[in-house]
């Protein structure tokens, strides 16, 4: 029972899931759902836009029913006398054949025999001549019996639209292989021309295209199912009488139609009877204007032995399709174009064992990534995957090219992508799990951020430390040995308390990229700038101290509503030094146990100013060069000069009282220009000048918190009032004891 295990972890968790996941895309691309084909769809059509089709010579013209035919010669539908003349110019011009991507299913209403129907005021002598005039439609119909003239119909999915009279004769279809209908595009109805019309014309063709499900025209059936029978295309009939052919041929096979074909052309499908366009660019195909050639001004040469499509491209009349190279192509520019590829050969081909070739080449790029992805490294396995991409679509590019064949890349490259990014998710997930086996393991001895460190570079795991500019904080809380006194019978309350500081002033100190070096008792120590460089370290530091501040405000509020007068509630009150100057960093104590921490002056100091925090009564201190680097940015006032013990030089120190937008108060500039002025007559000894100076200062600093501050100064200034200093004091204030 043991090797099998042994053997699947052997075999490794991705490579389990990598095939599966193979397994399921194949059956997602056997499956074919609109998504798959959209993307492969997508592909064919960028393929379009970089090569379009090269076209040799002009088999085609389109005689376009435009906008300014409209606005000469009335809007549509025209009488069909005129219809018939554009007929017989067409005729007498030399057309080798003649297509309407029109339809004409009503009687004209302009013709002379519905006018003396419907026209009032009509003596009888007029109506009875009118009557006795050849009608529209009569002229129309032997205007197409004068010429090769194959007449559009239009096929509906919806089975109650247009008229069902009639049927559809299969004659001059030639059927090999087996019944094609299952295979056919099928339209419940089928909406025709005049019975008159359509028995003088020597062709007929369905011209409806159906656009894929992103509402583009990539494929047109050659062959339709409508009204129950098999009925050509409009192109396709057109090229019938060029040809001189006699039926249409419909190869059928196990997979579908294969090809359809006329004589001398056989032009492949797919399996349901459709064309693959490749597109000319824009504008490839000749339009001349339906009124320039009724009024003559068409050159012979335009049309003599062309086949000819009457259409519209305008754009009231609703005829605009998108295709993947213009987003508004005339239909019956699509019909044109279809008719030049046949002719020269250059229609595109997706046959079905493509879709084979694609199952094969997802599979062995996805069995080839799942074997070396374990055993190659990230860098060889990205180069071999970036080669096998560019081969796979240069294939593909290729096919496409020179073969004018359509095999899709994206459906192998995307399950490959799959794949692989399921080995390496899977990898990170077993990566990760190692490192967080580290993580439990040292967790208890060492700091969060080294131990981070040690899983992503165990080597790390050892003595030393380097020199770094950093900003360390020391924040303690006043008076929490009597506050703990109140919980000695209730430690637990204790151990919440503790928790509900300690939470928010960690995460204070975290979100602005500090490092946690210990928490002591009530006291925390952190530094900025190490592990991970920070060029803003001292702009960060006072930023959280100031969220320290913040965070112990809302929590004393949320204290005091939940006091009772049973259970008196005593606010908390904070101290926090800032110190900025070089440190020691880096692992530091014995072989068995040891922290990443910091060492130097720098950390005593910072130390020092928070336990001096009581003493002049605020809440930050700050170091000289934490001043001077956040100078701007923050409400910064000079609060002393002093030398601690073991320090010989003395020290200039700062309070941070709030952000850029208090610095910028006019009440706190005038604050410090007082401020300012009050020092610098206490250090020349103006003890007068001083105190006058300090009432000033308490007056407009009223509102900073700095009430205490300036007591203590009061105190002071009248102590050496009445015991003046010797001549060597400078204005420096000594602290001897810790």
């Amino acid at each position: 029972m043991s090797g099998a295990p042994a053997r699947l972890h052997r075999f490794g968790l991705g490579r389990i899931l990598s095939l599966i996941l193979l397994a399921a895309l194949i059956g997602l691309r056997a499956w074919d759902p609109a998504p798959v084909e959209a993307l492969r769809h997508k592909a064919f059509d960028v393929y379009q836009l970089i090569h379009p089709r090269d076209v040799a010579g002009d088999p085609v013209v389109i005689v376009d029913i435009d906008e300014r035919s409209l606005g000469e010669l009335g809007q549509w539908p025209w009488p069909r006398s005129l219809v018939a003349d554009l007929v017989l110019r067409l005729r007498d011009a030399g057309a080798a054949v003649i297509g309407f991507d029109v339809l004409f299913p009503e009687p004209d209403r302009s013709s002379p025999e519905v006018a003396a129907g419907s026209f009032r005021g009509l003596d009888s002598e007029t109506r009875d001549k009118l009557r006795r005039l050849t009608g529209h439609d009569a002229l129309f119909a032997d205007a197409i019996r004068d010429a090769k003239v194959v007449l559009g119909q239009s096929g509906y999915r919806v089975s109650s639209a247009g008229s069902n009279e009639g049927s559809v004769s299969p004659d001059g279809l030639a059927l090999v292989g087996e019944d094609p209908r299952p295979y056919l595009v099928r339209f419940p109805h089928l909406l025709r021309n005049l019975p008159v019309l359509e028995s003088a014309a020597q062709g007929r063709g369905i011209f409806s295209i159906i656009p894929e499900g992103d509402g583009t025209i990539r494929r047109i059936p050659l062959v339709a199912l409508a009204d129950g029978a098999i009925v050509p295309s409009l192109s396709l009939d057109m090229l019938r009488l060029m040809t001189g052919s006699d039926a249409i041929v419909l190869k059928t096979g196990a997979g579908g139609i294969q090809s359809v074909g006329v004589e001398g052309l056989e032009i492949p499908t797919d399996g349901k009877g459709r064309i693959w366009l490749h597109f000319a660019s824009a504008g490839s195909v000749p339009y001349v204007s339906a009124l320039d050639l009724l009024r003559g001004s068409v050159p012979r040469e335009r049309i003599d032995g062309k086949a000819v499509l009457i259409g519209t491209s305008a754009a009231g009349l609703l005829d605009l399709k998108i295709t993947p190279i213009h987003p508004a192509t005339p239909g019956v520019e699509l019909h044109a174009q279809l008719i030049e590829s046949a002719l020269a050969h250059t229609t595109l081909y997706r046959p079905n064992y493509t879709a084979l070739i694609e199952f094969c080449l997802a599979a062995t790029l996805g069995l080839v990534l799942i074997v070396l992805a374990p055993r190659v490294d990230a860098g060889t396995l990205f180069v071999l995957g970036g080669m096998v991409a560019a081969l796979t679509i240069g294939i593909s590019w290729y096919a496409f090219a020179y073969q004018a064949l359509l095999i899709d890349f994206t459906f192998p490259l995307f399950a490959s992508l799959l794949i692989y990014s399921t080995l390496v998710c899977t990898n990170l997930v077993t990566v990760s799990a190692e490192r967080q086996r580290v993580r439990s393991a040292f967790s208890q001895y060492i700091s969060p951020a080294l131990v981070e460190q040690l899983a992503q570079s165990p080597e790390k795991l050892a003595l030393g430390g380097e020199e770094r500019d950093l900003t360390v904080l020391f924040s303690d809380v006043r008076g929490f040995t009597a506050i703990a006194e109140s919980y000695k019978h209730d430690p637990q309350g204790l151990t919440s308390l503790i928790n509900q500081l300690f939470t928010p002033l960690t995460n204070d100190i975290i979100e602005r990229r500090g490092t946690i070096d210990k928490y002591m008792g009530d006291a925390i120590m952190a530094f900025w700038n190490a592990p991970l460089r920070d060029a803003e370290h001292e702009t960060n530091a006072c930023d959280a101290a100031l969220r320290m501040l913040e965070s112990l405000t809302a929590l004393n509020e949320r204290r005091m509503r939940e006091s009772t007068p049973d259970h008196p509630i005593t606010p908390l009150k904070m101290g926090i030094g800032l110190n900025t100057g070089p440190c020691v960093v880096g692992n530091f104590g014995s072989d068995l146990h040891f922290n990443y921490s910091v060492m130097g002056d720098t950390v005593n100091l910072s130390s020092r100013l928070e336990s001096l925090c009581k003493h002049y009564g605020i809440p930050i201190m700050i170091g000289e060069r934490t001043a001077l680097a956040v100078a701007g940015q923050f409400a910064v006032l000079e609060i002393d000069r002093l030398r601690v013990k073991g320090k010989t030089e003395p020290e200039r120190i700062f309070t941070v009282l709030g952000r850029a937008e208090m610095a910028g108060r006019p009440s706190f500039r005038e604050l410090a220009v007082l401020n300012g002025q009050m020092l610098a007559a206490y250090r020349r000894r103006a003890w007068a000048d001083a105190l006058e100076a300090i009432i000033r200062c308490r007056e407009a600093g009223r509102a900073y918190g700095l009430d205490e501050f300036y007591t203590m100064y009061v105190g002071r200034i009248r102590h050496l009032s009445d015991n003046p200093p010797t001549e060597q004091w400078a204005g420096i204030s000594i602290f001897e004891t810790k």
